[in-house]
């Protein structure tokens, strides 16, 4: 089974109706490994606060999506031993440190990492690691 890094713009699509869900969620099949870095699940926490605050989703519903978030089938990585590649990559790249750990964590395992977030993408697709990213919808 061949392994993928996921990111927080991929998992929260699992959870609703938005443009690309539905290629995310064939992430979810079981064909793949699914990893990412232990940033993902504050990222996702932090995606389903801003729907409460915006009132597109009561805190009891949230809280059910991070439940059910918990137990899917992804395997995280420690943030520390990412760090120092991640920022290396921030540098070079001009992309956020918490973008960075995906990416890094994607190189270190020799996989691609999928993506749902354009500006993420569009800063990595080209160069020496283009071959690292996928748009979510390119995912075969």
């Amino acid at each position: 089974m061949s392994a993928v890094v996921v990111d927080a713009s991929v998992a929260v699509k699992w959870f609703f109706p938005e443009p690309h869900a539905q290629a995310a969620r064939q992430m979810l099949s079981g064909r793949r490994t699914l990893l990412a870095p232990e940033l993902i699940w504050a990222e996702v926490a932090n995606a389903l606060w801003k729907r409460v605050r915006r009132e597109e989703l009561t805190p009891e519903a949230a809280q059910q999506i991070l439940q059910d978030f918990k137990r899917f089938p992804l395997h995280t990585a420690p943030i520390k031993t990412l760090l120092e590649p991640a920022w290396r990559l921030a540098v070079e790249r001009r992309i956020s440190v918490y973008d960075g750990l995906y990416l890094a964590l994607a190189v270190s395992r020799e996989c691609k990492l999928v993506t749902a977030d354009r500006p993420f993408h569009d800063a990595i697709k080209e160069g020496a690691l283009a071959s690292s990213i996928i748009w979510v919808e390119h995912v075969s």
